[in-house]
């Protein structure tokens, strides 16, 4: 009956193959090698299997132990040296069981027909069986026995995403499949059956049976002897720890495994091994110290500012986790970044004179009307406001109001184009879509994004190329990690030095962190945090003049934490790894500004300069901002007289002069000038003590020399006056930034 009822089923499929053409081994040719990555100086990181969308790791026959395809094909076919694809005697024999049992028994089968079924996706259903039964009768009359072979162990399934001998045998071993012996070998050949519920991790019993039966199999068909199928079963197998094959860098290396080339098998990265190490263990302490506060995942980035290769890349506290999200990477991961925008919206109302560093802005409750009919009032996290602040302590101390008025001075469409030149490249939206939010981080970055950003900021506008291939692999791949950085400079470096000489002043940034929190260190650092709303994402951003570490705590989820903020979150992970590099090599001091000198400035005002102001402060000034000699007037420059130009007369307001104000104290520096501006007028007389000036423009610069001036703007019946004193230079200051009465 068997005999008669194999015939037929033979009979039937042999017709059906004929109308199809014989599938040669050029469709088995998928899948790539093995990568071995290491760092910068050769140490190994770890391998990386499988890089194609087939997961395939490919080699070639004779690099697989011939144990392990004795193993193999007495497990799954032990008439695939006979049959041509179909085994007519063990598919009578399940279709038999089926009837009888009324259960599925045995499968019946083929290696060739599994094969069909891996390389083609064919479905687990009647129809599915059938096309896997015509699919092996093309491929045997195509291809060989030894490609079949071939092909089938290059994608025979190993549990978890494993494919392929060659990556079961690396990743629970450690060995290349071609040096299985008898016990590994059948340890292997017995995952096929059933990858899930044969998980070395998770059912080791089960899969220890099944091992042994592959052994009595091999036995029982004379691929091994009784003896030696003996001692395998006698040996204990142990497998490698979750992720054995890969030592540092999971994130990254399975990332750049899909870029490089195809025949690579050993590319060396830009890493440093003993730093990522350093960086991982952090990232685990730091997070699992939070986890009481609802945080599970953290990541972190350290880059060169010299040529912005990666030293670092952290994607996620654990990438083997069992439980939890830790293959996500948080580096590439986009979020919104908080207020860790703000030092490039600073820079930009720097270099267009829209604020200055002797600017005072307003922490005070605002609302801005949108569109819509809707009103926009940011706040601060603290929930307090601080008043009239310089611009140094707005950015230090990072208040949202005054950040939100200087973007409404710059103009969201300036900024959002400013940050693109950065590399923020996933800004897509039009200004419209961010609105004023934007200045508070209202739009998705990358952690890399922000690293290469700052490391901007650091070389003074000049961008890095943010990148984790060394030089050769660059050249010969032409791919890199990261965002291509823009040719040319962006921004002004006197005023990136401005900015960052703010991020370095602990006590610019005291009343908002302390003078001695985690963002303060013993050598020369810049440093920002952020936080997005809800406490969902913290971020803390630093660099010095050498090294830029940007970190990220939260969850992959969005669950909010419970409130953690960017110096209690990602702060003490920053602090941790820029301390190890200072340790490593001492960082040099920032330069300063260029065109810039710091002078004293009184931390009161209506006072006699160089007597009754005790408390002082340090302030950086250029001509253009603070005025008085007595020397002749020179011609104004480009810069200046644009700014000057850009000041708004508005007709019908009230005539008042803007420019100085009234009770400004001025210290006399060489060449200097004072701005004269007027608004609500276009032509206004103007006298000077009593005495008519010729001037009669709203806008202009006057030179005076030291004394109590008093300044009259008239236009018609409406007046307004102004006195200010320009004097003598104030005592230096025994202490450097921000001084706590």
């Amino acid at each position: 009956m068997q005999r008669i009822t194999a015939f037929v089923v033979a009979a039937g499929l042999g017709i059906l193959a004929i109308a199809g053409r014989p599938i040669g081994p050029h469709a088995f040719g998928g899948g790539a090698n093995a990568v071995e990555f290491e760092d910068r100086t050769g140490v190994p990181l770890g391998t990386v299997l499988a890089r194609d969308t087939e997961h395939a790791v490919r080699v070639p026959l004779a690099r697989v132990s011939p144990r392990f395809l004795a193993a193999i094909i007495a497990a799954e076919d032990a008439r695939f040296a006979q049959h041509d694809g179909i085994d007519p005697v063990a598919l009578a024999r399940a279709a038999w069981q089926l009837v009888r049992t009324r259960s599925i028994v045995s499968g019946g089968s083929t290696i060739t027909m599994q094969l069909a079924r891996l390389r083609f996706d064919l479905p687990r259903t009647p129809l599915g069986k059938l096309e896997e039964l015509v699919m092996a009768l093309r491929i045997e009359a195509g291809t060989s026995k030894d490609a079949i072979a071939e092909a089938y162990v290059n994608r025979v399934p190993m549990g978890s995403d494993l494919v392929g001998v060659e990556a079961g045998a690396r990743t629970y071993f450690g060995t290349p499949a071609a040096d299985l012996d008898l016990g590994h070998a059948a340890f292997l050949a017995a995952l096929p059956n059933d990858p899930v519920q044969l998980d070395p991790y998770a059912h080791a019993a089960a899969l220890e049976q099944r091992r042994r039966w592959v052994l009595a199999r091999m036995v029982a068909t004379g691929a091994a002897s009784a003896a030696d199928a003996a001692d395998a079963a006698a040996e204990r197998i142990d497998v490698l720890p979750r992720g054995g094959g890969i030592a540092a860098a999971p994130h990254l290396l399975f990332r750049l495994a899909g870029s490089v080339p195809r025949d690579a098998t050993r590319v060396r990265t830009t890493l440093d091994r003993d730093l990522q190490a350093f960086a991982e263990n952090a990232t685990q302490q730091v997070v699992g110290d939070l986890n009481e506060r609802n945080v599970r995942d953290g990541a972190a980035i350290v880059i060169d500012n010299r040529d912005g290769a990666i030293l670092a890349y952290v994607g996620s506290a654990d990438y083997f986790a069992r439980a939890g999200a830790g293959k996500n990477d948080g580096v590439v991961a986009l979020r919104q970044p908080g207020s860790t925008l703000k030092p490039f919206l600073y820079e930009l109302a720097f270099e267009r004179r829209v604020v200055r560093p002797t600017s005072i802005l307003a922490d005070v409750p605002t609302t801005y009307a949108i569109p819509g009919l809707r009103s926009y009032t940011p706040g601060d996290y603290s929930q307090r406001f601080a008043g009239p602040v310089r611009a140094r302590i707005a950015l230090a101390d990072s208040l949202n109001v005054p950040a939100v008025r200087v973007l409404s001075d710059v103009g969201v469409s300036s900024f959002l184009e400013r940050l693109r030149a950065l590399g923020f490249r996933h800004l897509t939206a039009d200004a419209g879509h961010y609105g004023l939010g934007l200045a508070l981080g209202d739009g998705e970055v990358t952690l890399e994004e922000l690293a290469g950003a700052y490391a901007t900021i650091a070389n003074g506008g000049h961008p890095v190329h943010v990148h984790a291939l060394a030089e050769t692999a660059v050249a010969a791949s032409g791919t890199t990690v990261g965002a291509g950085a823009p040719a040319t400079t962006v921004g002004a470096g006197s005023e990136w030095s401005l900015v960052t000489d703010m991020l370095a002043d602990a006590h610019a940034r005291a009343r908002a962190f302390g003078v001695a929190s985690l963002l303060r260190t013993s050598f020369p650092s810049a440093v920002k945090t952020g936080t997005s709303s809800d406490f969902r994402d913290t971020w803390t951003v630093g660099f010095t003049r050498d090294y830029t570490v940007a970190t990220w705590v939260g969850n992959f989820d969005g669950a909010p934490m419970q409130r953690v903020s960017g110096v209690t979150g990602a702060a003490p992970l920053w602090n941790r790894i820029i301390r190890h590099l200072a340790e490593r090599e001492p960082p040099p001091a920032f330069a300063p500004p260029r065109g810039y000198v710091r002078r004293p400035m009184c931390a009161v005002t209506g006072v006699r300069p160089g007597r009754d102001c005790t408390s002082v402060v340090g302030e950086w000034l250029d001509a253009r901002d603070l005025v008085a000699w007595n020397a002749p007037p020179r011609p104004l420059d480009r810069t200046f007289d644009g700014w000057l130009a850009s000041q708004p007369v508005r007709r019908g307001e009230a005539l008042r002069i803007v420019e100085p104000h009234d009770g400004d104290v001025f210290v006399a520096a060489p060449g200097a000038r004072i701005a004269v501006v007027a608004r609500g007028t276009i032509r206004p007389a103007w006298d000077l003590n009593g005495k008519a000036l010729a001037a009669g423009e709203a806008r202009w610069t006057l030179a005076l020399a030291r004394g109590r001036w008093t300044l009259r703007a008239r236009d018609g019946g409406r007046a307004d006056t102004v006195t200010f004193t320009v004097g003598d230079r104030l005592p230096r200051s025994h202490r450097a930034g921000f001084t706590i009465r």
